[in-house]
């Protein structure tokens, strides 16, 4: 067990909570915001460092005030995607979480960028382009479908039903061309809809939701329904409930997504209306997995987490306080059931969390370490030292061979990324 510092820059290096590293595990991809937890959206650069070499590359810097951040990979291609904010923001047009949009970068081509998702914001709209922001994207395991929360500005200016917050997909081979009638108007290299639906006013002790995000795709290939079949793609995520006591937290939920997702439902247009949010498409379909208003601590808890799927989709893992009130690994199947708690610690979870691409362990953050736990004992084992300064919350990532788990650890008061190697457990 040995642990290695790779960025020494007196600047921010921000993690983004999954997808860091690239398909050959020589590269992890950051960003450059300043604060420790990346809540200044403030980063001006998407960068990358050799675990080998340390060398550094830049991929893009973003240009005419817009800041960048939030950067993953595809586990196919080594495109990285992340978030720019407005280029020339205005008093009107500032960076929020209704303005900004995805990019892809080739890093066989640094500073090359195209948009992921087209905008339209002029009735009657665009089917495949949004009217707000998208943010934390993250490509599915066959480096196709990009998955990522939305935030409408249509809806935010004040008409019709409130903005809030959903999760979408982005699917590529159907560019989206929108008219020039707004000048923050863009075209997209994606077909962007949303998976999700949220509702303005949940009804107590509903599986209405007012709230959909920290999402995860489910499984390589998806994950098997009771009848044998195999739901080819499904996005688990946190939805927002209000139980009958008006107790209002997380819990988790399944999007399963058609195959086709350009056709509307009876539901209401893809693209929404200047009054209404876009609806997801005809054969989506949205179940409840856990139902926790009764525990002595309902609800998912615990730092901010995104839920995550083992591998083989089967599990789905999310972070839930015990009865002693300390946070705990969960999982659930997406087919739902009783959620099994996998870990027994008298310390809580304190980190959001990744599998390994066995799907046999779990890294995370734990009493001031970077730790694995064994997904069937429970186990869990420290691989860090406490002493050499905890690790940040945001972000343990394990590399795509398993051998390998990237985090950050403040220096000298900056962010700096270390790799700590893992010995597989028994």
């Amino acid at each position: 067990m040995s642990e290695k510092q790779l960025t020494f820059a007196p600047n921010g290096h921000v993690l983004t909570n999954a997808a860091v590293w690239s398909p050959d595990g020589q590269w992890i991809v950051y960003d450059v915001r300043s604060d420790p937890a990346g809540e200044s959206f403030d980063g001006s650069r998407i960068e990358r460092v050799n675990v080998e070499t340390r060398d550094v590359q830049v991929l893009f810097e973003s240009k005419n005030g817009a800041r960048c951040g939030v950067a993953t990979v595809c586990p196919k291609t080594g495109r990285v995607v992340f978030i720019r904010g407005p280029e020339r923001p205005t008093a009107d047009w500032a960076y929020s979480p209704t303005h900004r949009q995805g990019l892809i970068v080739d890093p066989a081509r640094p500073g090359e960028a195209v948009p992921l998702d087209a905008r339209d914001l002029t009735p009657p709209f665009t089917a495949g382009a949004l009217r707000g922001g998208s943010h934390v994207h993250t490509f599915d395991t066959v480096g196709e479908w990009v998955a990522f929360t939305y935030e409408d500005h249509v809806l935010a200016e004040g008409r019709g039903e409130p903005n809030q917050r959903n999760v979408g997909v982005a699917v590529p081979g159907r560019a989206v061309v929108v008219p020039g009638t707004h000048p923050r108007n863009h075209d997209g290299s994606h077909f962007s809809v949303l998976a999700t639906r949220t509702v303005s006013d949940p009804r107590p002790g509903t599986d209405e939701i007012a709230k959909a995000f920290e999402e995860s795709w489910i499984g390589s290939t998806g994950y098997l329904r009771p009848d044998g079949t195999r739901q080819k793609r499904g996005l688990a995520f946190q939805g927002q409930v209000v139980s009958e006591r008006g107790e209002v937290f997380s819990e988790v939920f399944v999007a399963d997504l058609p195959d086709d997702v350009t056709v509307p439902s009876e539901d209401g247009p893809l693209q929404g209306t200047d009054t209404l949010r876009p609806r997801p498409p005809k054969g989506t379909e949205q179940r409840r997995l856990t139902f926790t208003a009764n525990r002595k601590h309902p609800g998912l808890q615990g730092p901010r987490h995104w839920l995550r799927s083992s591998p083989d989709g089967s599990k789905i893992a999310f972070l839930m306080n015990d009865d002693a009130g300390i946070v705990q690994v969960w999982t659930v199947s997406p087919n739902g059931g009783r959620p099994v708690q996998r870990t027994q610690n008298p310390t809580g979870v304190a980190s959001a969390f990744t599998w390994s691409p066995d799907g046999n362990w779990i890294a995370h953050a734990m009493a001031g370490s970077v730790c694995v736990t064994d997904a069937k004992t429970g186990r869990t084992r420290p691989l860090t030292d406490p002493s050499h300064g905890p690790p940040r919350p945001e972000a343990c990532v394990v590399s795509p061979d398993g051998n390998h788990i990237a985090f950050v650890r403040i220096m000298d008061e900056w962010n700096q990324i270390f790799v700590v190697n893992h010995e597989v457990l028994r």
